[in-house]
């Protein structure tokens, strides 16, 4: 029996030394690589360094005007500009620029394209000037063809 107690103790000890020792062991991380978040990847508020980037990239600019109290804009931002297919495209083909309509370069970009109303979506070239626009919340496959047709748009300018 002295034994017995012994041998559970010895077993007891050796069960909780193995567990701890398997959680201690380090996990390989990845370093340098940026979380693959699906959606469209925005530039926040910086109007000029969408600009530089667009031209550039030689490519043109996708700008999102919306304003916070917008609940099309929220719709936007939450099912739209989430969708995988919308990001892949939108990321390849255009710098993404979302800015507030109310705040920072917001109010001037909103003169500057007549904004009636949120949100607004442009396509502009690396100069500024505007290639095609829409109003409003649009569902992930229109947004893809808006962007198509501005591509071509573009494309003939």
């Amino acid at each position: 029996m002295k034994y017995q107690k012994f041998f559970i103790l010895i077993a007891f000890i050796s069960v909780a030394a193995c567990h701890v020792s398997s959680a201690s062991k380090e996990k390989t991380v990845v370093k340098n690589q940026p979380p693959q978040i699906p959606g469209i990847h925005f530039i926040e508020d910086d109007w000029n360094q969408a600009l530089k980037t667009a031209k550039d990239e030689k490519k043109l600019v996708f700008l999102d005007i919306y304003a916070t109290w917008c609940g099309p804009c929220k719709m936007l931002k939450q099912y739209t500009f989430t969708d995988s297919a919308v990001g892949e495209f939108f990321n390849k083909n255009f710098v993404n620029i979302s800015v507030d309509g109310e705040k920072g370069a917001g109010p001037q970009l909103a003169q500057q394209y007549s904004i009636e109303g949120y949100p607004t979506l442009i396509v502009a070239d690396a100069t500024g000037k505007p290639v095609l626009l829409t109003a409003g919340y649009i569902p992930a496959d229109v947004l893809i063809q808006f962007g198509n047709e501005a591509l071509k748009k573009g494309t003939q300018q």
